[in-house]
């Protein structure tokens, strides 16, 4: 679908006639994020079946996870895994946890992890990860491991597409920000000024930011291709409108009434009620011309979710 946010325009369109949309001058911004073998299923002493997820690597073998059941899962429990990989439980913090790895001599726990675990599939794909998901759940141009979800606006693109962009003369960028539970935890509190959102680590090179601003002055748009790439951004927006460059832990979260300093143009997956993402959306494109746009979406049977349709708002 392509929505205009001024005017609350939208019109079906086959993803393939993105360019015609797209312009010379325009840059197209990518979160570069690799999507690693987050879920590990192993067993307690007992026997007790245990799953842990995998949220971020805070120092070489210790690790922010979630857990499952995380009632039974006490400090100090081992649990053990395929291939000698051990873990005991640190600390638990509410629903975060932290958790440290241990392999059998002369291995690496970072190898056995990516050996041992499976791809973090979403709740409503209901069968097991296996390996052609290594490669089915990643973007072509996923470079940089990280993440705990696809950034799945990227899932549109072939090699060929992109290069057929970059032939029209649309540059390409690429940003950095690890999916985690700030990109998906959905919106609790009933008052969303309270929502808290978890840290994700994000990064944009110098030569990034360069090519950034200088689209931007030279009158170019800044399309940036999901959500995420939207947040590592907009972080890095100073007051004077250009993007800066670096690295950072960011909980930026944007809805309603909030600016947007860089993005110009987003593509989107559609997504659910009470999330941040559909708060983003609304966000930027108005909360109405958003509405309108997900009840023709609706009506016409889109796809939402990670595998579903996507929507070019400009």
């Amino acid at each position: 679908m392509f929505l205009d946010r001024n005017s609350g325009e939208s019109l079906d369109l086959q993803f393939a006639q993105i360019d015609d949309f797209l312009l010379a001058g325009d840059l197209l911004v990518l979160n570069q994020s690799k999507v690693i073998p987050a879920r590990l299923f192993g067993h307690k002493s007992t026997g007790a079946a245990v799953e842990i997820f995998l949220l971020k690597e805070l120092n070489g073998d210790i690790w922010q996870c979630l857990l499952r059941p995380a009632a039974r899962l006490k400090v100090g429990h081992t649990v053990i895994f395929d291939k000698g990989l051990r873990a005991e439980i640190v600390s638990k913090d509410g629903q975060v946890n932290t958790v440290k790895f241990f392999a059998p001599s002369g291995q690496k726990v970072k190898n056995l992890l990516e050996s041992v675990g499976k791809m973090p599939l979403p709740p409503y794909i209901k069968r097991q990860a296996d390996d052609l998901d290594k490669d089915r759940y990643q973007t072509v141009y996923a470079k940089e491991n990280g993440s705990v979800a696809s950034p799945t606006a990227g899932l549109h693109f072939t090699q060929e597409k992109l290069e057929s962009l970059k032939k029209k003369g649309v540059q390409i960028a690429y940003v950095t920000l690890h999916v985690g539970l700030g990109t998906f935890l959905p919106v609790s509190a009933s008052n969303i000024l309270d929502h808290k959102m978890h840290c994700e680590f994000c990064k944009i090179d110098a030569s990034t930011a360069d090519l950034i601003n200088e689209t931007k002055k030279a009158g170019g748009r800044v399309i940036a291709v999901g959500s995420t790439s939207v947040r590592t951004l907009e972080s890095f927006a100073d007051s004077s409108g250009k993007v800066g460059c670096g690295v950072k832990e960011t909980e930026i979260f944007l809805y309603p009434g909030k600016n947007f300093a860089i993005v110009d143009g987003m593509l989107t997956n559609f997504h659910l009620p009470e999330s941040t993402l559909i708060m983003m959306v609304a966000g930027f494109a108005g909360y109405e011309n958003t509405m309108r746009a997900y009840q023709k979406a609706v009506a016409n049977g889109y796809r939402f979710f990670s595998y579903g349709d996507a929507m070019l708002i400009l």
